[in-house]
């Protein structure tokens, strides 16, 4: 029943407000372990890893090869890091503007999550590694079928994309 005259019997706007903080503080929460997951693997591979070599895991189709890469996905746009790093800087502030500002479902909430985390471990590669600063190398390691080589970043960021593409065709139900 209705406590007051001239209250509302449906939810105030203002309700959507806690629950879009929570939405974008677990963003950033597993924005946050995903960065640093991706981060430990590859100081380890740094460390146990020789560049070049290949250490089979599962046959031919999956293994470990360290390398270095300067460019974008499948080292493409190689001359072109600085711009790289900008345009990934750029996408990510948009993206964590988005959920700051938005209602987003937890499946969404997630999914971005793991988006910026991957965004946000190569980009600190592109920070703090050889050749410098904004122009740094990612650490690639795990090689797929000898076509190309990622790490755990790629591979947040590339599964969170797929859910998210899978739940759009379904049809998955948004908060905004």
């Amino acid at each position: 029943m209705q406590n007051q005259t001239g209250t509302s019997l449906t939810h105030s706007a203002g309700s959507a407000a806690p629950r879009q903080k929570r939405r974008a503080a677990l963003v950033w929460l597993i924005a946050l372990a995903t960065m640093w997951i991706d981060q430990i693997t590859k100081l380890l591979a740094l460390r146990a890893l020789e560049p070049g070599r290949e250490y089979p895991l599962v046959g031919e189709l999956i293994g470990l090869r360290l390398v270095r890469n300067a460019g974008a996905a499948f080292s493409s746009l190689g001359g072109l890091t600085i711009v790289v790093t900008m345009l990934a800087l750029v996408i990510v502030a948009a993206l964590l503007r988005y959920v700051h500002t938005r209602s987003v479902t937890r499946l969404v909430a997630c999914c971005l999550g793991f988006i910026a985390g991957g965004a946000f471990g190569n980009l600190v590669d592109r920070f703090v590694r050889e050749p410098g600063f904004l122009r740094g190398h990612v650490v690639d390691f795990i090689d797929y079928f000898g076509w190309f080589v990622g790490n755990v970043a790629d591979i947040a960021i590339v599964l969170a994309a797929l859910v998210l593409v899978f739940a759009s065709w379904r049809g998955e139900p948004s908060d905004g």
